[in-house]
């Protein structure tokens, strides 16, 4: 509020010893500033804090010596390839067995966690546990292809977080494994995969 301070002149001049009074102003700052802190304190409150979203990666150790290198065994692993147009493919170890018969071995699925790869996923940690004894056993090598896009590839990896997959390798398709799809998607009639170029 503005306050109005008068002050009393004691000039007798001209006007006959008439006394005139000075007003000078003074502004109270007060019932501004709790305006401003009640403003700042209500946006505080009803802001939410946004989280960072960052992924954890678990990095592997770099070593020169090959015989040091981890050996995946076949019982252990689960293979997915991420193909164009949302399409995922899965195979149950390294690609050894699945290339002896394709058409059979490699099986067509969807990126739900119901009725998809994440089923999958949850049967593959329940048998290895069950037959090696450890759920650290389980790796899960994810090979996107030509056409898969970065959305895929971000998806695989919040399931590897949502299932507790410790081990997991983010690898290129080879051009076995494009070979093995493409002769599951020829046997259910649709256009092989192009894997070549950048």
């Amino acid at each position: 509020m503005a306050e109005m301070n008068l002050t009393e002149g004691s000039a007798k001049g001209r006007h006959g010893g008439t006394k005139s009074k000075k007003k000078s102003t003074h502004v109270d700052m007060t019932p501004m500033c709790d305006v401003a802190f009640l403003l700042i304190f209500f946006f505080m409150i009803t802001t939410t804090i946004q989280r960072q979203k960052t992924m954890k990666l678990y990095l592997p150790h770099d070593v020169k010596n090959q015989d040091q290198q981890n050996k995946v065994k076949e019982s252990q692993a689960l293979t997915i390839v991420m193909a164009k147009d949302n399409n995922l493919y899965y195979y149950f170890g390294i690609g050894t067995d699945a290339a002896k018969d394709p058409a059979n071995s490699v099986i067509k699925t969807t990126y739900a966690l119901k009725d998809g790869i994440g089923d999958v996923i949850a049967k593959k940690w329940r048998s290895v546990i069950q037959n090696s004894g450890g759920q650290d056993s389980m790796v899960v090598i994810i090979k996107p292809t030509k056409g898969s896009t970065y959305e895929n590839t971000v998806s695989i990896l919040d399931d590897m977080n949502i299932y507790e997959v410790k081990k997991y390798a983010l690898v290129p398709a080879s051009d076995n494994d494009v070979k093995m799809v493409n002769d599951k998607r020829a046997a259910a009639g649709l256009p092989p995969l192009d894997n070549t170029g950048d």
